[in-house]
């Protein structure tokens, strides 16, 4: 399947974070996390959103 390179899967985003498809679950169900959005039936992230989300983890940490 092709797909845009900006849209990342989910194990996608674990890997390049660091953090386990397991908490990116949790943080969708309960509203956290960065933003995503299901395609057909794939669960989906823009590689813009994580990287926003994750510079406001930094900014909010200052």
């Amino acid at each position: 399947m092709n797909r845009p390179r900006e849209l990342l899967r989910i194990t996608e985003v674990a890997e390049w974070t660091g953090f386990s498809v397991a908490t990116f679950r949790h943080w969708r169900a309960t509203g956290q996390g960065p933003k995503c959005t299901v395609i057909g039936k794939q669960l989906v992230y823009r590689q813009s959103d994580v990287q926003a989300w994750l510079d406001a983890q930094f900014e909010a940490a200052s």
